[in-house]
């Protein structure tokens, strides 16, 4: 794969946890079990040859050529993906625990590796807060997997061999530039273990969450918002508005739209 001119991929960001915890010959196991894998499953897929990949020391980045059909990818390839960890893992003392991630866009090589929007946002979906938040939750979990929103709702949603749209959730990924809702998943689980949210100590207690107790309240993803949009209110809910925004005013799910206004 070698194009300056930008190509409509499906691109794949994974990530081994814990892997700088590791020692040297461990690491290789890590990598070696990591590849075997990767590779098991694209050949599952029948996509062997028509995806360039580039090493990241503890993870993969992948592009699939644009005529592999992303359902594909989400359905056998994770499942494979799944099988393939169980079985490294049972019975290990190293146990094999990935993040992995999944976007669609334009992107390019310059002859020195992957470019795009779309390659930076599946990367940061990878090593977003709340996929690591996931893994940490729950020492059960060997995979979690995370689509964005475009993807889910044009390739997930839809369903398919392997491919469980009900058993994923929406989460808000904040990082850098990234301000987006993306879709979480942990293969044969109906729903991805989350840390409870923080409790917010009482007025006057001076008391603070215990470590590790989750998410803040604050920061999940509102269920429902008003945006004046040109002149006009709407609701919005995980859809992207274009148009010139005036005020954004969060509510509870039981208010009403009637006579919502900007802030």
């Amino acid at each position: 794969m070698s194009s300056h001119e930008a190509v409509h991929r499906l691109v794949v960001s994974a990530d081994v946890k814990g892997s700088g915890r590791l020692g040297h010959q461990a690491k290789l196991r890590s990598r070696r079990a990591m590849y075997g894998v990767f590779e098991a499953a694209f050949a599952a897929v029948g996509v062997g040859g028509q995806v360039h990949v580039e090493d990241r020391g503890d993870g993969v980045l992948a592009a699939l050529a644009p005529q592999v059909p992303p359902a594909a990818m989400v359905g056998l390839w994770l499942e494979e993906v799944h099988q393939g960890v169980r079985e490294h893992n049972r019975g290990a003392s190293e146990p094999l625990r990935l993040r992995i991630a999944m976007h669609g866009g334009p992107v390019s090589h310059d002859g020195r590796g992957l470019v795009g929007r779309a390659v930076d946002l599946t990367c940061r979906l990878c090593d977003s807060e709340p996929a690591r938040a996931i893994l940490a939750a729950d020492d059960g979990v060997d995979v979690v997997f995370v689509v964005s929103d475009v993807l889910y709702r044009s390739v997930v949603a839809e369903g398919g061999r392997f491919v469980e749209p009900e058993h994923y959730r929406p989460l808000p990924v904040r990082a850098k530039e990234t301000d987006e809702v993306a879709w979480f998943h942990v293969p044969r689980r109906t729903r991805p273990p989350l840390p409870a949210p923080a409790t917010p100590p009482a007025p006057g207690t001076g008391s603070t969450p215990p470590e590790g107790a989750g998410v803040d309240e604050a920061r999940q993803w509102p269920t429902k918002y008003w945006i004046n949009v040109n002149g006009h209110n709407q609701i919005v809910d995980g859809a992207e508005v274009h148009g010139d925004i005036v005020g954004v005013r969060v509510a509870p799910d039981d208010d009403s739209a009637e006579g919502a206004g900007p802030t």
